[in-house]
C-alpha cells in the first residue's frame, strides 16, 4: 500500500493497532482522538484516506462526512462504529461513505479495504447528505455477520427499483426491514401502504391502491397467505406499473419456494417479486444478539416505561440459552413483562425462570428439514449468508469467520452441557484443556457455573 491515511478514534487501542498495521504495510499515518483534528488535516490537503470511528469526544464522524466531501471531493472515508444496527450501516451509505466496518472489526479485512481505497481513489458517486436524526426505536441491531450483511445489503437495495421480497420467520422483524427500507430512501416522503390479502377482495382495489401508494412503497404482507386467485390479480397489478409506480415489497414467514413445489404459489408471481430477496435470521441463528437485544428493551422501558432494571449475570444467561421461538417480537414481551412485575432493580435468574414456565420450550421444527443432516444444515445456513450479499462476494476472510461463528457456540453448548466444568468439556471436544482455555479467552466466553435449562 502507497499513501498517507488519517486515524480518528477515541480508542488509543485502536489507534496504535491501526498506526502500526499500516505503517507496516508502507503506509504514512497520522492518528487523533479530535474529530476537530482530523478535519484540520482534511481542511490542509493531508490524507489520501480517512479511517473514522462514529462517536468522538467532540463530534459524530458521520456527521462530519459531508464536509469532508466538501473540503476534499473524493477522498474515501472507511467508517469503523461499535454502534452495530441498521441505522448506522444505512446512514453511512447516506452519507456517501467508501465502506463501513462494524467493531469489533477484523484487521486483515480492514486493511485489505484500505488498499482498494487507496489504489481506487475513486470520487463519491453523489454529493454527500447529512445523515438524518433517527430514533433508537428499531431493534433491528446485532453485532454477528449475518445482521452486519443483512445491514449492508438494506442499505445498498434501499434506493433501487428493484422488488423486495424479506422472509423469515414470525417475530423475526420483516415488517420493520419493510419499514426503514422506505424511511431512509429517497420515497420516505410518499406514501407507506401495507396490503394485505383481503385488501384485494374489491373489484376496483388494485388500482385503488396504486393511487392511494402513489410514488411512495406497496407492501405485500405475507404473501404466502393470499390464495390463487389474489396472487393472480397482484401479478395483472405488477404486470400494469407505470413508472411512477411504488417500490414493491413484499414478506413471507413461509418457504415460498416449498410453497411453488407445492403447487400453492405462483412461479409468475415469485419471479415478480423476488428482485432481491432478504433473509431475516431467527435469534437461534444469531445467539450473540440476544444479550444486546435484552438490553436494547430494558433501555427502552427507561424511557418508556420510567422503570430501570437490568438482568443478573445468571439471568442473562438464562435469556441466553433459551430458543426464542417466537424471536424477537416474543423476546421484547418478555422483557416489557419483566419490567412490569420485577420489583428490585436487578432482575433476578429466578424471575426469568418462572416466567419461562409458561413459554414455548422447544423451537418450531422447519418444514422440509426432518432429519437433515448436520453437513446439510451448515450448507443451508452458509448458503443463506452468502445470498444475504445479493450476488455481491462477501468480505475477504470468510473462511476464518465463519469457523469462528460455529467455535463459539460449540465451546459453549460444550460447557453447557458439563455443568462448567472445563476438565469435562476438553474431554467432550476432544482437546486440551489449555487448548480450551485459549479458545475461552479468543471468542470472549463468559465461563459461570452452568446449569441446562430445563
Amino acid at each position: 500500500m502507497d499513501g498517507t491515511v488519517l486515524v480518528a478514534d477515541d480508542d488509543r487501542t485502536i489507534r496504535t493497532v491501526l498506526t502500526q498495521a499500516l505503517t507496516r504495510a508502507g503506509c504514512k499515518v497520522h492518528a487523533t482522538s479530535s474529530l476537530t483534528t482530523l478535519m484540520r488535516w482534511v481542511e490542509e490537503g493531508k490524507g489520501d484516506l480517512v479511517i473514522s470511528d462514529v462517536m468522538m469526544p467532540d463530534g459524530n464522524g458521520l456527521a462530519a462526512l459531508p464536509l469532508i466531501a466538501k473540503l476534499r471531493p473524493g477522498l474515501p472515508v472507511i467508517i469503523i462504529s461499535a454502534q452495530n444496527n441498521i441505522m448506522t450501516a444505512i446512514q453511512a451509505a447516506e452519507a456517501a461513505a467508501y465502506d463501513y466496518l462494524p467493531k469489533p472489526f477484523d484487521l486483515p479485512d480492514l486493511m485489505k479495504r484500505a488498499a482498494r481505497a487507496l489504489a481506487l481513489k475513486r470520487r463519491m458517486p453523489q454529493p454527500a447528505t447529512p445523515p438524518r436524526s433517527v430514533g433508537d426505536d428499531l431493534p433491528l441491531v446485532g453485532r454477528t455477520a449475518v445482521m452486519q450483511s443483512l445491514y449492508r445489503l438494506v442499505a445498498r437495495v434501499m434506493n433501487t427499483d428493484l422488488a423486495v421480497l424479506i422472509t423469515g420467520e414470525s417475530g423475526t422483524g420483516k415488517s420493520l426491514i419493510a419499514r426503514a427500507i422506505h424511511d431512509f430512501s429517497d420515497r420516505r416522503s410518499q406514501p407507506f401502504v401495507v396490503v394485505r390479502a383481503s385488501d384485494l377482495t374489491e373489484g376496483e382495489a388494485p388500482s385503488a391502491l396504486l393511487v392511494r401508494a402513489k410514488g411512495g412503497s406497496l407492501i405485500f404482507d405475507e404473501i404466502a397467505d393470499f390464495d390463487d386467485e389474489t396472487q393472480a390479480r397482484v401479478v395483472r397489478m405488477l404486470d400494469g406499473l407505470a413508472e411512477s409506480a411504488p417500490r414493491v415489497i413484499a414478506t413471507s414467514q413461509s418457504d415460498l419456494t416449498q410453497a411453488m413445489e407445492a403447487g400453492t404459489f405462483r412461479p409468475d408471481l415469485y419471479y415478480r417479486l423476488g428482485g432481491v430477496v432478504i433473509q431475516v435470521p431467527s435469534l437461534r441463528e444469531r445467539v450473540e444478539d440476544i444479550a444486546l437485544l435484552a438490553e436494547h428493551f430494558l433501555t427502552r422501558g427507561a424511557r418508556d416505561m420510567g422503570v430501570h432494571r437490568k438482568l443478573s449475570g445468571p439471568a442473562s444467561e438464562i435469556v441466553r440459552a433459551y430458543s426464542w421461538p417466537g424471536n424477537v417480537r416474543q423476546l421484547e414481551n418478555a422483557v416489557r413483562r419483566l419490567l412490569a412485575t420485577s420489583a428490585e432493580p436487578e432482575i433476578a435468574r429466578s424471575e426469568i425462570e418462572m416466567m419461562l414456565r409458561n413459554q414455548p420450550a422447544v423451537e418450531p421444527q422447519r418444514a422440509g428439514h426432518d432429519g437433515e443432516k448436520l453437513s446439510a444444515a451448515v450448507a443451508r445456513h452458509l448458503q443463506r449468508y452468502f445470498d444475504l450479499h445479493g450476488g455481491v462476494l462477501p468480505p475477504p476472510g470468510v473462511y476464518a469467520r465463519i469457523l469462528r461463528e460455529f467455535e463459539a457456540p460449540l465451546i459453549e453448548i460444550a460447557l453447557d452441557a458439563t455443568a462448567g466444568n472445563q476438565a469435562k468439556c476438553a474431554d467432550l471436544l476432544g482437546i486440551n484443556r489449555n487448548t480450551l482455555r485459549k479458545k475461552i479467552a479468543e471468542l470472549e466466553i463468559r465461563v459461570t457455573r452452568r446449569r441446562k435449562l430445563m
